[in-house]
């Protein structure tokens, strides 16, 4: 099985199994990770924004234009900030390495 790695707030890093064909979002809430994800991943808020591994971030497709609009709104924006909710984890990926940011901003 493929796996990926959070790096908590506090710095601390989890290893877990990463199914493929979820979100990293739904990989986060499968192993308890404190990644909020109000709007359930219908790419209506900012709050599942992670901070991909810059030897990670080439490997991921484009985001979409609706999705760099939500990150506009994301709190601690980085130059490789992502939603989880639009990464799925494929072959490709297995390895992946995610920050979550310092906090999270929930407009709604």
């Amino acid at each position: 099985m493929p796996k990926m790695t959070f790096i908590e707030r506090d710095g601390t890093r989890r290893e877990v199994d990463a199914p493929l064909g979820l979100s990293v979002l739904e990989i986060a809430h499968k192993h308890g990770v404190d990644i909020e994800g109000a709007c359930e991943g219908s790419l209506a808020c900012s709050t599942c924004h992670v901070i991909v591994d810059a030897g990670w971030f080439a490997k991921l497709n484009e985001p979409t234009e609706d999705e760099e609009d939500m990150l506009d709104l994301a709190f601690d924006l980085q130059e490789t900030s992502r939603l989880g909710c639009q990464l799925i984890m494929s072959e490709e990926l297995d390895g992946l390495v995610v920050k979550l940011p310092a906090g999270t901003r929930n407009a709604s």
